[in-house]
């Protein structure tokens, strides 16, 4: 049995105006860091086998101090990265209704199967992470490791995982905040949540 823990980076500065953030490497705040080093306060006595993060920037910072105060190395795996969003990377909702109208509406009625333009296919974006997860799993078949990466690729996974259309993922999961906890345990290859977005402070 092993129980994963998925969470969102930190606070980025494209935050505030709820900009798509795919693989572009963005920066922390200084509340993302704050938030992160939240994380690690929990970390520190969370019983940790081991932390993973995506390979861009925002998940690292933000999981590295989670490994240090859980005593563990980070690793990091690229299967764990954003959606890549296309054309609509640094773009609001907003703006892309102004540059693809069209491409934006089939999107939001179904996400999965009208990608975001040059954007990554949803189910490929899907079957990487969990394959990473499905790995992780193999390799902590009976710890808590907790894993660092980004909203929509968890959101997609977290589809994946319990059976449900990838395109109904913005439904479901409507939101992933920064540094708040999902809990999956996976046992005999089937998967629980223990727990969605949950805040820090609340967190066991």
């Amino acid at each position: 049995m092993t129980d994963l823990v998925l969470v969102r980076h930190g606070e980025t500065v494209w935050h505030a105006e709820n900009r798509y953030a795919g693989l572009s490497d963005i920066e922390l705040t200084p509340r993302g860091h704050d938030q992160a080093a939240r994380l690690a306060g929990w970390a520190a006595s969370a019983g940790l086998s081991a932390v993973y993060s995506s390979t861009l920037s925002r998940a690292r910072i933000t999981a590295s101090a989670s490994a240090r105060a859980a005593g563990v190395e980070l690793q990091v795996d690229a299967r764990l990265v954003e959606l890549d969003f296309g054309q609509a990377d640094g773009l609001t909702a907003a703006e892309m209704h102004g540059r693809f109208p069209e491409a934006r509406a089939a999107f939001e009625a179904d996400p999965a199967a009208h990608p975001l333009p040059g954007g990554e296919d949803p189910h490929r974006a899907a079957d990487r992470f969990v394959a990473a997860l499905r790995d992780i799993h193999a390799a902590h078949p009976d710890g808590r490791v907790l894993v660092v990466a980004h909203t929509t690729a968890i959101r997609l996974a977290l589809c994946g995982l319990i059976g449900v259309p990838l395109g109904s993922y913005r439904r479901l999961f409507p939101r992933l905040d920064n540094c708040a906890v999902t809990e999956l345990r996976v046992r005999a290859g089937q998967v629980a949540i223990l727990q969605f977005n949950s805040p820090i402070g609340v967190m066991r």
